[in-house]
């Protein structure tokens, strides 16, 4: 399977946390999980939202989303939205590929790595997650700087590697959109089975 340049996405959680200081955990305390602290599965979409809608009109990591369909964007969106669920929590189960997998050869700088943290932390101040929440979640995610970044320099908006190949678009599903026919036989729907409560 080729890599979806738009994986880069969850970099930037990554990259927070990996700039923040050790966050005291209140989760022993109040009994609440971050995933609820932070508001649950809505509030991490909303989140997660206005995050990618930042990184893709941020000039410093543009090079990641150059050709990037609409299916491709909603697709590394629900990514993005289940890493965190599960990282946090919550009831979601994250399916995705490991991060070394996911960015290798895309030669992710640190500067661009910092970039996709700066906002991720707008979005979080945007919708007011308070300082314990943004800094537990950046510490669940600050291991995976090492897996992400592969160039040690500061530079940004650097042009992808040559051997870097973008993943096609999705194909849409075909949908059934029409019953079919009782008096055509198909295999494609299931058939009335007799009704063994009523003599016949």
């Amino acid at each position: 399977m080729k890599k979806n340049h738009l994986l880069g996405l969850s970099i930037a959680i990554a990259v927070l946390l990996s700039c923040v200081g050790p966050a005291r955990s209140v989760s022993a305390q109040s009994g609440d999980s971050l995933y609820k602290r932070l508001g649950g599965y809505d509030a991490l979409a909303k989140v997660t939202d206005e995050f990618i809608g930042r990184l893709a009109t941020d000039k410093t990591v543009g090079r990641f989303f150059v050709g990037a369909s609409d299916n491709s964007k909603m697709r590394i969106r629900q990514l993005v939205v289940d890493q965190l669920c599960a990282a946090t929590g919550g009831p979601c189960v994250y399916i995705g590929r490991d991060m070394k997998t996911a960015h290798k050869n895309m030669g992710v700088t640190e500067g661009e790595f910092n970039a996709f943290v700066e906002d991720l932390v707008a979005a979080l101040d945007k919708f007011k997650v308070g300082a314990t929440e943004k800094n537990e979640l950046l510490n669940i995610f600050a291991p995976m700087k090492s897996q992400i970044v592969e160039v040690k320099s500061q530079a940004t908006g650097t042009p992808l590697p040559a051997n870097f190949k973008h993943a096609p678009p999705l194909k849409p599903l075909k949908l059934l959109t029409q019953r079919p026919s009782t008096t055509q036989k198909t295999s494609s729907w299931p058939q009335r089975l007799p009704n063994k409560g009523k003599k016949q």
